[in-house]
């Protein structure tokens, strides 16, 4: 494995998110505080807590995972989807490197990114609730595991993607209404039975589900299962992107 091109793939991928440092952290920490006074006070307001955990700290994990989310998402597809627009994907094709080297380092510089934003959207959370995590190894797993699965779909996004509409789809579409469907500011066994087993078909929700345990030692489904579709979703994606590198579908158009 050529480590030297991950690295130099890696920093590359950073440097830019940090040239913007500001931008790229300020829009998070905003929505975040818009959340919390709307969602914190003005629904907490009415619902004092879920499951024993006041309202406002509850949906702390909810957040955290939204941001995750979307970031892994549109920083993946956006890092690989750019050398695409550009011309310049023909050079790692061309460089003594293989698909892993590729992928590990533009997945990696994605997921770090992600991660460093939910680092500051949980610093950010202090200073609205008490947020008490029981399980801080365990949310450490949920959050990389997370981030590095949701930043791998991201990379697929981004080579599918022909162009920027298409590359927007995806996280407004279909990302976004998920994590809102998948118990992000609600638990799962608040809604009628019918809706219930509805829920349990959003895979979003097994997510939530366990980054939440990690942090109130409650969860909607139980967390192996929530382990096992995180893997599943890893393995699913690395599959694809072996695939399309092997092929060349989409990168040679």
């Amino acid at each position: 494995m050529n480590f030297r091109a991950i690295r130099t793939i890696y920093l590359h991928e950073m440097s830019r998110f940090f040239r913007t440092i500001w931008q790229s952290l300020a829009s998070p920490v905003l929505s975040t505080v818009l959340y919390f006074v709307v969602f914190g006070a003005a629904i907490g307001g009415r619902i004092q807590s879920v499951e024993g955990v006041a309202y406002g700290a509850f949906i702390v994990p909810g957040l955290m995972m939204l941001t995750i989310l979307q970031q892994s998402v549109s920083n993946a597809s956006f890092g690989i989807f750019f050398p695409k627009f550009s011309g310049t994907v023909y050079e790692f094709l061309v460089a003594p490197t293989g698909w892993i080297e590729v992928t590990a380092g533009f997945v990696g510089a994605a997921a770090s990114k992600a991660i460093l934003i939910a680092a500051v959207i949980l610093l950010t959370s202090f200073f609205f609730v008490g947020v008490h995590i029981a399980h801080p190894l365990w949310m450490l797993g949920f959050l990389v595991l997370t981030s590095v699965s949701f930043s791998l779909l991201g990379f697929i996004l981004g080579l599918w993607a022909k162009n920027f509409e298409q590359l927007q789809i995806v996280p407004m579409m279909v990302i976004t209404p998920l994590v809102f469907l998948g118990g992000a500011f609600y638990s799962a066994s608040m809604l009628p039975p019918f809706w219930e087993g509805v829920a349990r078909l959003n895979p979003v929700l097994y997510l939530i589900s366990g980054f939440r345990w990690s942090f109130f030692d409650i969860a909607d489904v139980p967390v192996k299962v929530s382990l096992v579709a995180v893997g599943i979703m890893l393995l699913i994606c690395l599959g694809l992107i072996r695939w399309i590198f092997a092929t060349g579908w989409r990168l040679r158009e």
